[in-house]
């Protein structure tokens, strides 16, 4: 903090007033300048973090995301300010930020009640104890940074449709059932490269091909945007896409042609659902307590 304060008074971009040392942020678009180090001697909450980002930069780091919640935004300028003020070579703009608003709990139907003030709140570690891991990795993913959402722990538990990513980890184990009945039956895995793709001509597979499809694109413009929700919204989608084929087709028939381009089919499903949930760092289950036996 020292040198980044030498750097900043060296580079002209400081100035003192009543007794305190203010940064010329307002040249650097804030609404005010701001005090780095008061009257009493002590430094501001921000300029740690311009130093910091200096020391992060000068360590290679040229991409940064800060995650905070909502009520540090006022930070953005005044650290983004004290970057250029430095004068070290840092883009404008950088670092990234990423402003989550507040989560709310519920179980049991009640809401859990946070407070900084009385120190009572909920960590991750509590909700991963109450749910499990997967179900607060892909809940808290699955909505806007800036949108109010509630995690509901009583929905986090249940093994139905209505759970989103039961939802999804369940299209997964399907696929996984499927495939090993055809296995069990004479199927080759090593031989669905060369399935006759054009016999997929069904409303409900070009549905689900097409959605495959937009894989590439949607995991670019997720990453591009720092919005990981996209990956949910996704996943959900393919998974019901799915669904509604499994509904819709028999997937082992007595064509034999038709029985591999349909595994074929499934085989990419499988790998896209894994691919995606990998990326969000939940995990792809072969086999859910709910798996279906039948023969499809």
């Amino acid at each position: 903090m020292e040198a980044t304060v030498s750097k900043l008074i060296a580079n002209g971009k400081t100035y003192e007033q009543d007794g305190a040392l203010w940064l010329r942020s307002t040249d650097y678009g804030d609404d005010k300048d701001r005090v780095m180090r008061k009257s009493d001697g002590t430094y501001t909450y921000f300029v740690p973090d311009v130093a910091y980002h200096i020391n992060k930069f000068e360590r290679g780091f040229t991409k940064c995301v800060n995650i905070q919640g909502t009520d540090h935004h006022g930070t953005i300028a005044r650290v983004r300010a004290g970057l250029q003020a430095a004068d070290v070579g840092i883009p404008q703009g950088f670092p990234d930020y990423v402003l989550h608003k507040m989560v709310l709990v519920m179980k049991g139907g009640e809401e859990v009640k946070l407070s900084k003030r009385a120190g009572s709140y909920v960590t991750a570690r509590d909700l991963i104890d109450w749910t499990s891991r997967d179900a607060v990795r892909f809940f808290l993913i699955s909505r806007k940074a800036d949108t109010e959402f509630t995690f509901d722990i009583d929905l986090a538990l249940q093994q139905n449709d209505e759970n989103p990513v039961f939802y999804v980890q369940y299209a997964h184990a399907r696929i996984c059932s499927v495939i090993r009945q055809w296995a069990a039956n004479g199927g080759v895995e090593a031989d669905l490269p060369g399935a006759e793709l054009a016999l997929l001509k069904a409303p409900a597979e070009t549905a689900l091909m097409l959605k495959l499809a937009d894989y590439p694109r949607m995991l670019g413009g997720a990453a591009e945007g720092l919005a990981p929700h996209d990956v949910t919204f996704y996943l959900r989608d393919l998974a019901a896409a799915f669904h509604s084929y499994y509904a819709a087709e028999r997937f082992l028939t007595d064509d034999d042609g038709l029985t591999r381009a349909r595994m074929a089919l499934l085989a990419a499903t499988r790998q896209v659902l894994g691919n995606a949930l990998a990326v969000l760092g939940v995990s792809a289950p072969e086999a859910m307590a709910r798996e279906t036996t039948e023969n499809p």
